[in-house]
């Protein structure tokens, strides 16, 4: 049996969220946004309540024949915001990363289709061996969690990534990419009972005709804290059936800058553009496989499956009924292509995707946020997502495919 040393644990401070990127390279957008025929005046009118922040990034060739990035911003880096399933995609290449440097010589399958099982982390938890949405023999393998996370946004499959990863090694391995305002500190929507969500369950591959790979439990004691401002959200927040009349305290959940959010999608759609920080050391084919997933649809899904009429082709992707009032066209060869990865919860709704239009190969990346929740309070599932999001979106896709595609 294959076992590799645990990840030393390290106590850190407050971590300080700054990256590479520079307020003064970014044109401004707030023009361009009060210009849309009024589409965007009521987040416009109040963006701080709203914590609405925008940055789109136009992909341009230099003199010397480069592929770079033309920045326009709004209120970017103004506020914390939740990232919620935005940072999955920081999951998805941490296992990645991991499972190559994981990979004997001597195999011959690509580690991320074998078998993984992970171990019961806590006494009264049960280990998980099966995937009953494989339809590949219903095992769990980082490959198919991966397409759930970029599918459907599905998070058991960020959880189990979670588990393979670590903790510490999934937040050393953005800050390594320069992206340092990471912060992961807990799992997403955790159905089972763990008292310490930056403990890892140990996790074994079974390789055919081989001594199986075992990843063993971990125990994080790396600490991090949100270093932005506004980290009180709302003016209370639902505990259990009752309310508690304070503000929700987000300083240890997880985030992300918005410039860092979108630098992450950068480095895996255009990984030609330099940002000036480190690339993700992925192989092509894991890359490719990442990309595909991001860019399909969840009915083009032949494994998972998933119908139609309860995944609709926006189910995942916030900016495309806008786009679809520009280009209409949905043939796979002709229409515009939108590769990300969304994120909802407690009233923010998050977009971050790389917008390509085939027939002219214009492209550029967008990444905003918008939070929405009149009432104040958290976790009472009452936000304006469909009424004041969903549209702010919508209009926000009708401008990139307006502006930047045609």
């Amino acid at each position: 049996m294959i076992r590799l040393p645990a990840v030393a644990v390290f106590v850190a401070g407050i971590f300080c969220g700054c990256s590479m990127f520079h307020q003064n390279k970014m044109t401004d957008l707030a023009p361009t946004l009060r210009n849309c025929t009024n589409k965007f005046e009521r987040v416009l009118s109040s963006p701080e309540s709203f914590r609405a922040q925008v940055l789109i990034s136009d992909v341009v060739t230099n003199r010397s024949g480069v592929a770079e990035l033309k920045r326009y911003g709004y209120r970017v880096g103004a506020e914390y915001f939740y990232p919620a399933s935005a940072v999955k995609l920081c999951a998805a290449v941490a296992a990645l990363q991991a499972i190559e440097r994981l990979q004997p010589a001597s195999l011959a399958t690509d580690l991320a289709d074998l078998p993984m099982e992970i171990a019961l982390l806590f006494p009264g938890d049960a280990p998980q061996v099966t995937d009953a949405s494989n339809v590949q023999g219903g095992c769990i393998t980082v490959a198919h969690e991966m397409r759930k996370i970029a599918l459907v946004s599905d998070n058991q499959a960020f959880n189990r990534l979670y588990d393979l990863v670590g903790h510490e090694q999934l937040n050393r391995a953005m800050h390594d990419l320069g992206l340092r305002s990471l912060v992961i500190n807990h799992r997403l929507s955790e159905t089972r009972t763990i008292p310490d969500m930056q403990a890892s369950a140990a996790v074994t591959f079974r390789v055919p005709h081989g001594e199986p790979i075992l990843v063993p439990a971990r125990s994080s004691k790396l600490m991090l804290t949100n270093d932005a401002r506004c980290l009180l959200v709302g003016n209370s927040y639902m505990k259990g059936k009752g309310i508690v009349p304070v503000p929700m305290d987000f300083s240890t959940r997880n985030g992300i800058s918005l410039a860092d959010l979108q630098d992450l999608l950068v480095k895996i759609a255009r990984p030609d553009i330099d940002l000036g920080t480190p690339g993700l050391n992925l192989t092509e084919s894991h890359r490719a496989k990442l990309l595909q997933a991001m860019r399909e649809y969840p009915r083009e899904s032949e494994n998972p499956i998933y119908p139609a009429k309860d995944f609709p082709d926006e189910y995942s992707k916030f900016l495309l009924p806008g786009i679809h009032r520009v280009f209409p066209s949905k043939t796979s060869g002709e229409r515009v292509e939108s590769t990300g990865k969304i994120g909802r919860a407690y009233g923010f709704s998050i977009e971050n995707s790389f917008v390509r239009n085939p027939v002219n190969g214009r492209a550029v990346f967008v990444t905003a946020v918008v939070y929405t929740n009149e009432d104040g309070v958290l976790n009472d599932d009452k936000y304006e997502y469909e009424t004041v999001a969903d549209p702010f979106f919508a209009d926000l896709g009708e401008l990139v495919a307006t502006r930047w595609l045609k």
